[in-house]
């Protein structure tokens, strides 16, 4: 029995068409890894971001809870990242008992320490950071707070609003600083 050779009919795959079918997964393969670092990074900003939002609702609490020293908050630089001084208490009252002035000099220390990474801890190593924190406490003419937290981002993105001054140009290009704030009102505040 002696088989024919027909032109027209084909009984397997080629060489050429197996390489074809591998290219086009490879594409595709390439194309959902870089899905997944995009996603890797869209989760990282989030992380950083609850992190900051975290501290930011921490030092509002901090000063709510110590009223009567809440100008003792206000630093003249921020804390965090590029600052390794002891935080200064701001302007406070001469009027104000030793413990609250004492209390808010307590909250900075902790809060520095916070936006370093303390939180965790690896091998005596501080890791619960956020990327390059930073945190500052203004206080402006009428009397009302703004805490904030700025960090550097992975990737370019939009600038903070005008009004987040903090960290401004420490981190290269603006479009790299991420912010966020909450203003403390206290009851004195007109």
């Amino acid at each position: 029995m002696t088989r024919k050779f027909h032109p027209g009919l084909q009984r397997g795959a080629t060489l050429i068409e197996i390489l074809v079918s591998l290219v086009i997964l490879m594409l595709g393969l390439l194309g959902l890894i870089g899905v997944m670092i995009q996603s890797q990074r869209a989760q990282q900003e989030s992380y950083q971001r609850m992190q900051a939002l975290l501290l930011v609702q921490d030092m509002a609490a901090r000063i709510n809870g110590n009223r009567a020293a809440a100008d003792c908050y206000v630093q003249a630089s921020a804390l965090g990242t590029g600052n390794t001084s002891t935080p200064a208490l701001g302007a406070c009252a001469y009027g104000l008992a030793t413990s609250q002035g004492a209390r808010a000099s307590q909250d900075l220390a902790e809060w520095k320490d916070l936006l370093l990474g303390s939180a965790e801890v690896s091998n005596g190593d501080k890791v619960g950071g956020i990327l390059g924190a930073r945190g500052c406490v203004t206080k402006d003419i009428d009397g009302v707070f703004q805490v904030s937290v700025v960090w550097q981002g992975m990737q370019t993105g939009g600038v903070p609003p005008a009004g987040i001054a903090c960290g401004t140009s420490q981190y290269g290009d603006e479009s790299l600083r991420r912010a966020v704030s909450v203003t403390v009102i206290p009851p004195n505040a007109s």
